[in-house]
C-alpha cells in the first residue's frame, strides 16, 4: 500500500513539474535559459549541415556541370539545325511566291508560251547590263527572244549555249525598245544608259507626258510583243524649240534582285530595228 501511494505521489509531482515548466515557458520566464541552452546546439547543427552540404557538392557538382555542358551543346546543335531549316523554308517560300507570280503572268497571256528560267549570274562589267539564265537551246531558247517577269519587260536573249543563255537587260546602253505611253497616246523609244537608268526618248512635243503614266511595249519594229509593261514616267524633260521631248522612266522590275524570268518562246523577232 505504501509503495503504491509513493508511486502515485511521484506521478503527481512529475505532472505538476511538467505543467509548471510549460506555464513558465509560455510566460517567457524560461526564454533566457532556453536560449543559452539551445543556441550552442543550433550552431553545432548549422556547422554540421554546412559541412555535409560541402561534401555533397564536392561529389555531385562536377557531374552536374559535365551533364549541363553536354545538354547545352545538344541544345546549341538543335538550334543551329532549326535555324538552317528556317532559312531554307523561307528561301523555298520566296521561290514559290516568285514562281506563282510568273505562273499568274503566263496565264494572263495564254496566246504565248514560256520557258521559265532561274538567274544564275550577272555580268561583272559596270558598263554592261546582262544576266545569265540556266536555260539554253536544248530548252527551246533562241537568240533575240524577249524575256519578262510578272512585273514587266526584262530584255532579250543576246547569246545562247546548249544549257544557258545571256540576257541583255533594257537598262543596257545597247538596248532600245519601241514603246507607247498610256494616256498620252504617243510613242517613243526606251533606251538604257551607262548608269543603268532608262529613259523614253523621241516623244512628240505635242504629247502630254506626266509622272506616273505607264509605259508599255508598242510592238512596232517586231522585236518585242506589244502591251508588256516597261515602267512609268518619272521626270519629264521638255525643251522648247526641240523636235522631241524625253522623260526618265522608273522600271517595273528591280533588276538588282532578279531570281527567275520567263522567256517568250513562241515569239520570233523580226530584223526591223527600233525607231530612230
Amino acid at each position: 500500500m505504501r509503495i503504491k501511494l509513493f508511486s502515485n505521489w511521484r506521478r503527481l509531482v512529475t505532472i505538476l513539474i511538467v505543467v509548471g515548466l510549460i506555464l513558465l515557458a509560455l510566460s517567457g520566464f524560461l526564454t533566457p535559459f532556453l536560449s543559452n541552452f539551445l543556441d550552442p546546439l543550433i550552431q553545432v547543427q548549422a556547422w554540421f549541415a554546412e559541412r555535409v552540404q560541402i561534401v555533397y557538392e564536392f561529389f555531385t557538382i562536377p557531374r552536374d556541370v559535365v551533364s549541363l555542358q553536354q545538354e547545352n551543346q545538344e541544345l546549341l546543335r538543335t538550334v543551329s539545325l532549326l535555324q538552317t531549316e528556317i532559312i531554307q523554308l523561307e528561301q523555298d517560300l520566296k521561290e514559290a511566291d516568285i514562281l506563282y507570280a510568273l505562273l499568274g503572268f503566263a496565264r494572263g497571256r495564254p496566246e504565248e508560251t514560256y520557258v521559265a528560267a532561274a538567274v544564275i549570274g550577272k555580268d561583272p562589267s559596270p558598263f554592261l547590263q546582262y544576266v545569265l539564265i540556266d536555260k539554253g537551246s536544248d530548252d527551246g531558247v533562241l537568240y533575240n527572244m524577249p524575256v519578262v517577269t510578272e512585273k514587266g519587260l526584262i530584255g532579250r536573249i543576246s547569246a545562247v549555249t546548249a544549257s544557258a543563255a545571256r540576257v541583255q537587260l533594257i537598262t543596257d546602253t545597247g538596248s532600245m525598245v519601241n514603246a507607247v505611253v498610256e494616256g498620252a497616246e504617243t510613242e517613243g523609244v526606251v533606251t538604257g544608259s551607262v548608269t543603268s537608268d532608262i529613259t523614253i526618248e523621241m516623244v512628240s512635243q505635242e504629247a502630254e507626258l506626266r509622272p506616273g503614266q505607264i509605259i508599255q511595249t508598242s510592238g512596232v519594229g517586231g522585236n518585242y510583243p506589244a502591251n508588256i509593261v516597261i515602267g512609268q514616267v518619272l521626270n519629264v524633260n521638255k525643251i522648247e524649240n526641240e523636235l522631241f521631248q524625253s522623260a526618265a522612266v522608273q522600271p517595273a522590275e528591280d533588276f538588282q534582285n532578279l531570281q527567275a524570268v520567263l522567256v517568250v518562246a513562241n515569239f520570233r523577232p523580226s530584223n526591223i530595228g527600233p525607231l530612230e
